[in-house]
């Protein structure tokens, strides 16, 4: 059976004059009464609001007499189901346009900041260009490279630390962990792949690049085959 695939946007209203909520109120009630979502209030079609709202209605006629009262001529408004990444939408839209209205700061406390990890592969791949640059002794035109000592293992070369991996399988989550020389820790034995290890879990030989995932980014998982294209 297919599952019925949920959206967050049910219904949008783009475009509208502000007199369409000062002369038809009870139109507009009809559709945002107790409703949740985003709106977007704009000045001579430039941005200069976005907010979250759990009736539309109540805080749209607020707009009408507070301070943003005389800025903005137009708005959108975006229905949605609710959820918890609502407010993450919120400042994910303030973050970008950021609107002239909106005084808040914006954070995503669950998403990982990737400009010190980009950070440090950028010392990497300059510290690598710079070693390519000079030639050693007895290879002459051929740039000087660094072999990882945990190379030895399948896994070995993409790990650069401790990774925390998990196996679903049969309605179960399997956990274990990859060590800095790329063996697999599961249940107090270690394996040298991905694949020997996958296959103690399922009792039959498994393509463990395949079933094994790592967490990418906070709450992404990806499998294991992810680290080799890289």
């Amino acid at each position: 059976m297919r599952h019925r695939q949920e959206h967050l946007l049910i219904q949008h209203l783009e475009s509208m004059s502000r007199k369409v909520l000062e002369d038809f109120q009870e139109i507009i009630k009809e559709y945002v009464k107790g409703r949740r979502g985003l709106y977007a209030l704009y000045r001579r079609d430039k941005l200069q609001y976005v907010g979250l709202a759990s009736d539309l209605r109540s805080r749209l006629r607020a707009h009408l007499r507070d301070r943003h009262a005389h800025a903005w001529d137009s708005f959108s408004l975006f229905l949605t189901l609710g959820g918890d990444s609502l407010r993450e939408l919120e400042a994910l839209l303030i973050r970008i346009a950021k609107p002239r209205g909106n005084r808040s700061k914006t954070r995503f406390p669950r998403s990982q900041d990737l400009r010190r990890v980009f950070r440090r592969q950028v010392k990497v791949k300059q510290q690598e260009e710079l070693e390519s640059l000079f030639v050693g002794s007895g290879r002459r035109g051929r740039p000087r490279t660094r072999r990882r000592k945990n190379a030895t293992t399948p896994l070995g070369p993409y790990v650069r630390g401790r990774l925390a991996i998990r196996m679903p399988f049969k309605g179960r989550t399997y956990k274990a962990s990859v060590r800095s020389d790329g063996s697999i820790r599961f249940r107090g034995k270690l394996f040298r792949s991905p694949s020997t290890a996958a296959s103690h879990v399922t009792g039959r030989p498994m393509n463990g690049w395949w079933w094994w995932k790592y967490e990418r980014a906070p709450g992404e998982w990806v499998r294991l085959d992810e680290l080799r294209r890289r």
